[in-house]
């Protein structure tokens, strides 16, 4: 009996970005903020392209706290999400094409998210990587970094704790 052939790279690396566009615009502040990820394998860099409507402080001029703190919340939820879509995706628990097409897991809920902010914002691109640190069936933790120009100077970091969905939990 003979395997069939393996799909071929670039289908499956496309199905992977089209479940991760599908998660990510399921969310219209994301879309708002203009938020997009990059995908290297299952590692995320959220990008948060530079606008004029981020800044707080003109006279600085520097992106609002509140922009900060949602972009690192951001990027703590899509990087649990896709932590635990990824698991699915790749033990064929999941479509992908399915995830593509909108049938998504439901998002984690925020219980207590805390953000430091270490310097201003200024008004260029941002980006930022989370590190789940636990993710059991009910809860995860999650740290968040934010950075401009040289990631070894984070601009924001962040902690939080999530609830996550039931298993059987699907849709908006």
């Amino acid at each position: 009996m003979s395997r069939p052939a393996p799909e071929p790279v670039q289908v499956v690396k496309q199905r992977r970005d089209a479940a991760l566009e599908a998660l990510v615009g399921h969310v219209p502040y994301f879309q708002f903020l203009g938020l997009r990820f990059d995908r290297r394998g299952d590692e995320l860099t959220a990008i948060l392209p530079y606008d004029d409507k981020l800044i707080g402080n003109p006279a600085l001029p520097a992106i609002h706290g509140g922009v900060t703190a949602a972009f690192l919340e951001a990027t703590a939820v899509i990087g649990l999400a896709w932590s635990v879509l990824w698991e699915d995706l790749e033990s064929g628990r999941m479509d992908p094409a399915a995830v593509a097409a909108g049938a998504l897991p439901r998002m984690p809920k925020t219980i207590d998210f805390t953000v430091d902010y270490l310097r201003t914002g200024l008004p260029r691109d941002a980006y930022a990587r989370a590190r789940v640190t636990r993710s059991g069936r009910r809860y995860a933790s999650v740290r968040a970094e934010a950075w401009q120009d040289n990631r070894a100077r984070p601009i924001a970091e962040a902690t939080g704790h999530f609830r996550m969905p039931e298993p059987a939990e699907c849709g908006a």
